[in-house]
């Protein structure tokens, strides 16, 4: 049984996800987490005796090896690692909702200070091409990287408020590519600025983390965690706790990475990188808030480090070649020595089952033994079929799987899973007896335009039958699903369009519509001009596809989201590299315009606001002085008039502050507004024309310069 080679009691409450281990003076391993007060504590017990008073850090009186780095915010993220090569040791990320904050904690002395459009996601490394490593943030839908100057060396946007990030070799080029995980379940591969691969999960992705190769764990905000190894998933598995860290290390020393998780129980176990098996698992008392690896003790072993929010530390080693593959607790072995027991006890019940039917009288009992048994015809089939269902008064319209079978049985249940579709990503449909039949109907409304894998399993027999057989099957939504045939004619054509022009044969953009769409019949390229209309089944609005002479393609929609979704899935079928695109959505560019100048509002009344409040402080400060020398000089009218004044000035200041907060809390929500519509104009092309569309609406966000960005967003360039 593995145990802690260590324990330590730390009389600090931990914020979960903030734990981060440095080198801060290239030497001893210091462990440093976020406290619930705006403070970060660093634990360094190989260092007693030394007291450090000076700038930010103060000596804690209650441990001499803690020592506190005031914040005075409330603290989103914390990492270490080393930001300048030359200095020789890590240095200290904090990252607030406003704010990124680099650390020398040898020095107790501020690397830089820098602005962040929200920071609720950090990690420090080299990126791509990038010569220096860089500290990345991500926050509102937005990432940044800064060198050990401060530096912003690296931008881009994302499609929604980033809640995790690691760095992994996705590609096996030897160089790092950036994972974002975010609000909108997507996880998204970056190679330097470029998007080259996105995975859909079915919650918020809230932790990432490289394993081997192109080899990295997740965690979803709905308790699931999993391996995936470039765009393939391995396993995953869900449990009804939280998984509050992921981390990988060889903990059985068979010189393969666990993914070892800390969970909201108290738990933390190790998993099988390739199967998901636990090899090992421990509790604490309360909830996990971080795992970490380094030598804490110094005797040059490298321990897991698991944290709790209570402060509890515990540190293991990994197992010797004695113990590889053996690291579960004997109770553990127990239950599974119990549960092996009773499933050979249920096998041998079925076996003798199966032989008392066999003793059947087979020439008076054959027909209704069979129906019992559960016998069926040995051509019996499942057969699957997806439809486009435009709903009635009492149901919406939705997509329409139909399960039958091909004879003259029936199907008792049906159970289906499928991600991002069904709460729980399952859905059981039990007919009552009344209803049985040989046909069962199930309405399914994808949320998201993405392609959905239907594992579908079938209980099929007859009536009277006791036993039914199993049928599994696997069908696939196509991405576009909600999206019914309509005609041309007595559809209203959208204003907005996107213009593109394809060095490919029509033929083959029909058999990428025939993939992507539910079409009563596959549609058959004549000659151009070639047309399609299709209508949501979400909002009824209008989408057409159009074919034109030259290799022209024309997509009209009033949905930009969807606009992007039909060009990336073109490009990725075709395999498209770079796509140049000219685009309106006119609608949505005026509601743009209206955003940028409530943006340009906010700025300023958060500038008037920040020196209101400057001003209101120097006379609070004042009004303050003035009214204890009244009181030392006895003048008590004078100091009741004082502090009267003072009473309300202190109350207007806590008035603008609560304006400022909630006009901070509108510019965060444009902002936002802003940077996805940089990423919706970057959906619209492909490759290097995506990175250029994005990088030239920046800089002409950054020079105010309205009428360019709308240009760029339109043809792609600023120039004329």
């Amino acid at each position: 049984m593995l145990v802690p080679v260590f324990t330590l009691k730390l009389n600090h409450k931990i914020v979960p996800r903030m734990v981060a281990l440095g080198r801060f003076d290239g030497t001893h391993p210091c462990l440093a987490a976020a406290t619930q007060a705006g403070k970060v504590f660093i634990h360094n017990p190989h260092a007693r005796g030394q007291r450090t008073s000076t700038n930010r850090m103060m000596q804690s009186n209650q441990d001499s090896d803690i020592s506190l780095l005031n914040i005075n915010q409330g603290i989103t993220c914390l990492a270490s690692g080393v930001l300048n090569p030359q200095l020789g040791y890590d240095c200290l990320l904090v990252g607030t909702q406003t704010n990124l904050l680099a650390y020398d904690v040898f020095n107790n002395s501020d690397l830089f200070y820098r602005e962040a459009n929200g920071a609720s996601a950090i990690v420090l490394g080299k990126l791509g091409d990038i010569s220096s490593p860089l500290a990345i943030i991500g926050g509102n839908c937005a990432l940044q990287g800064f060198d050990y100057e401060g530096n912003d060396r690296f931008w881009t946007v994302t499609g929604d408020n980033v809640r995790s990030l690691a760095l992994c070799d996705f590609d096996d080029d030897g160089k790092n590519e950036l994972l974002v995980g975010s609000e909108d379940f997507d996880i998204r591969v970056f190679k330097e600025d470029e998007i080259v691969a996105e995975m859909s999960e079915t919650e918020t992705i809230t932790a990432l983390s490289p394993m081997y190769g192109s080899r990295f764990g997740y965690a979803l905000s709905n308790g699931t965690v999993g391996v995936y190894d470039k765009t393939a998933r391995y396993w995953r598995i869900k449990s009804k706790n939280h998984a509050m860290s992921i981390h990988a290390f060889d903990l059985n020393s068979d010189g393969v990475c666990e993914l070892i998780t800390g969970w909201s129980n108290g738990k933390v176990d190790a998993r099988s990188d390739r199967t998901g098996e636990v090899i090992f698992k421990d509790n604490f008392a309360s909830s996990i808030a971080g795992v970490v690896e380094g030598d804490y003790r110094m005797d040059g072993s490298t321990q897991l480090i698991c944290c709790s929010v209570d402060g509890e530390v515990r540190g293991y080693l990994p197992g010797g070649e004695e113990m590889k593959g053996n690291l579960m607790d004997t109770s553990a072995e127990q239950d599974l020595i119990r549960e092996l027991s009773q499933k050979k006890q249920n096998l041998l019940l079925e076996l003798r089952n199966y032989e008392e039917n066999a003793k059947v009288d087979l020439n008076t009992q054959l027909k209704e033994a069979d129906w019992q048994r559960g016998v069926i015809p040995a051509n019996t089939q499942l057969q699957t079929a997806l439809s486009v269902n435009l709903g009635s008064d009492s149901q919406s319209a939705h997509v329409e799987l139909c399960i039958s079978t091909t004879n003259d049985t029936i199907i008792r249940a049906v159970l289906i899973f499928a991600e991002g579709i069904f709460e729980g990503e399952s859905h059981v449909v039990h007919p009552s007896l009344q209803n049985l039949s040989g046909c069962v109907r199930v309405p399914l409304t994808p949320p998201k335009d993405v392609p959905v894998d239907l594992h579908i399993k079938a209980f099929v027999g007859y009536r009277n039958s006791t036993q039914f057989h199993v049928f599994e099957l696997t069908r696939q939504l196509p991405r576009f699903s909600m999206y019914a045939l309509s005609s041309p004619d007595s559809a209203v054509e959208p204003l907005s369009f996107v213009n593109c022009t394809m060095n490919e044969r029509p033929q083959r953009i029909v058999m990428w519509l025939n993939q992507s769409f539910l079409l009563p019949e596959d549609a058959e390229f004549q000659n151009a001009p070639f047309q399609v209309c299709f209508t949501s089944l979400r909002n009824a609005g209008q989408l057409f596809i159009k074919i034109k002479p030259g290799g022209e393609i024309s997509i009209n929609t009033d949905d930009i989201d969807l606009a992007g979704d039909i060009i990336q899935s073109m490009a990725s079928f075709l395999a498209i590299e770079d796509l140049q695109v000219e685009a309106d959505f006119p609608a949505y560019f005026e509601e743009l315009r209206k955003v940028l100048v409530k943006v340009d509002e906010h700025h300023t009344v958060n500038q008037r606001l920040t020196a209101d409040m400057a001003e209101h402080s120097n006379l609070i400060r004042s009004m303050l002085v003035q009214a204890e020398d009244a009181r030392l000089l006895g003048d008590m009218k004078n100091m009741k008039t004082r502090y009267i004044a003072l009473y309300d000035l202190n109350r207007d200041l806590i008035n603008q502050y609560k304006i400022r907060c909630n006009n901070h809390t509108e510019l965060l929500n444009n902002l936002k507004a802003v940077n996805q519509a940089i990423q919706r104009a970057g959906r619209l092309r492909v490759g290097k024309p995506k990175t250029q569309v994005i990088s030239a609406c920046r800089d002409a966000i950054r020079s105010n310069n309205f009428n360019m960005l709308f240009r760029i967003m339109r043809v792609g360039t600023a120039s004329s």
